[in-house]
C-alpha cells in the first residue's frame, strides 16, 4: 500500500510544529522561572502596626511631649522678645532721625545781588500802569537776546499776544523777533516778571539801535513803546 506524498508531507509539518511549539514552551517557562527568582509572596499574616499605648509608643519613637503651660510661656517669651526688639529698633531710628536733623543746617535765605546795568539801561515804557523796560543786551551764538522786565500795577489784568510785538532799526526796518519767558498775561498789581527777546543777528548788520512795540489784547488801550535800545556789538 503506497502512502501518499501529500498525507505524507502533512504528518511531517504536523511533527515539526509540535516540535517547535514543545521547544518554545520549555524555552518560556525556563525564562520565566529565571525572572522570578528572588521574589517571594508577601506575608498575609495579620500583625498589629500601632503601639498598644500612647506612653510606649512615645518611648519607642523617641518624642518628648510637653506639657500645655510650659508651650503657653515659651511662645509668650518670644511674643514679648521681637515685642521689644521692635521697640528697641524703632528708638534707634528715632534718634538717627534726630541727629540727623540737629547735624543739618539751617537753609540759609538766598541773598538778592542787586543787578549791575549796562551804561544806557534800562530802557522802559510805561502805559495804563504796566511797565516794559529792556534790562540788557547781549550776543550769543547766532542771536541778539534783549532780557525784558514787564509788571503791571494796574487794576485790571492785561493780556497780550506777542506776535503782535513791532520790532525795528533806526532806520526804519522791520526785524523779525521771537520771545521766550514772557507770559500771556500779567496780573493787577502783579511782581516783576522777566523775558527774552531773541533776534537774529544776521539782521543786525549795520544797526546800531532798536525800538520795540507792543500793546494788549485783544483790547489794544496801551501802547508800550521802548525807543533807541542801543545794540552796538
Amino acid at each position: 500500500m503506497k502512502i501518499n506524498s501529500t498525507v505524507l508531507l502533512t504528518l511531517i509539518l504536523l511533527v515539526l510544529m509540535l516540535g517547535a511549539g514543545s521547544v518554545s514552551a520549555l524555552l518560556g517557562f525556563e525564562m520565566g522561572s529565571a525572572a522570578l527568582k528572588g521574589v517571594t509572596t508577601p506575608d498575609g499574616r495579620p500583625t498589629s502596626k500601632f503601639p498598644s499605648s500612647r506612653t510606649n509608643g512615645s518611648q519607642q519613637l523617641g518624642v518628648a511631649l510637653l506639657k500645655e503651660d510650659e508651650i503657653l510661656k515659651i511662645v509668650k517669651a518670644r511674643i514679648e522678645g521681637k515685642t521689644k526688639a521692635a521697640k528697641s529698633e524703632k528708638l534707634e531710628e528715632d534718634d538717627e532721625e534726630t541727629n540727623s536733623s540737629r547735624q543739618k543746617p539751617q537753609e540759609q535765605p538766598p541773598v538778592v545781588v542787586p543787578e549791575k546795568l549796562s551804561p544806557g539801561f534800562p530802557v522802559t515804557a510805561e502805559s495804563e500802569g504796566v511797565t516794559f523796560a529792556v534790562q540788557s543786551v547781549r550776543y550769543s551764538g547766532g542771536d541778539l537776546l534783549m532780557r525784558v522786565n514787564m509788571q503791571n500795577k494796574g487794576a485790571d489784568s492785561v493780556r497780550f499776544l506777542y506776535s503782535f510785538l513791532d520790532v525795528s532799526d533806526e532806520k526804519g526796518r522791520t526785524l523779525s523777533a521771537s520771545t521766550e519767558g514772557l507770559p500771556d498775561e500779567l496780573p493787577a498789581n502783579g511782581p516783576v516778571v522777566s523775558g527774552t527777546v531773541i533776534i537774529p543777528t544776521a539782521l543786525l548788520d549795520d544797526v546800531n539801535k532798536i525800538s520795540l512795540s507792543l500793546t494788549d489784547y485783544p483790547a489794544q488801550k496801551l501802547k508800550l513803546e521802548v525807543l533807541d535800545v542801543p545794540v552796538e556789538r
